[in-house]
């Protein structure tokens, strides 16, 4: 402590100094637990970009699953055709003879 500073206005500098370093400290506590509690609502809770996404991802879906299902019909359709056609040729070799 300084001999020159009356005692009085020493220990109000001290006590003045203290609040604000228990203020400041406050603050950024505060600050931390408002940055993690925005992570965690940010993993618990999808955006709104995501969510789109995931709707889209959907309807892709629906979409890839009604192509898959007409291109599996078109090569029953080819493959049932070539049965047929290879079955007429053949009766027609029979009715020949």
């Amino acid at each position: 402590m300084d001999d020159e500073k009356p005692v009085l206005e020493q220990t109000t500098d001290a006590m003045s100094s203290a609040a604000e370093a228990t203020k400041e400290a406050a603050k950024t506590a505060v600050k931390k637990v408002r940055k993690a509690a925005k992570r965690v609502a940010k993993k618990v809770t999808p955006n709104k970009k995501a969510a789109k996404k995931s709707k889209t991802a959907k309807k892709a879906g629906k979409k890839s699953s009604a192509k898959k299902s007409a291109k599996k019909s078109a090569k029953k359709a080819a493959k049932k055709t070539a049965k047929k056609t290879a079955k007429k040729k053949k009766k027609a070799k029979k009715s020949k003879r």
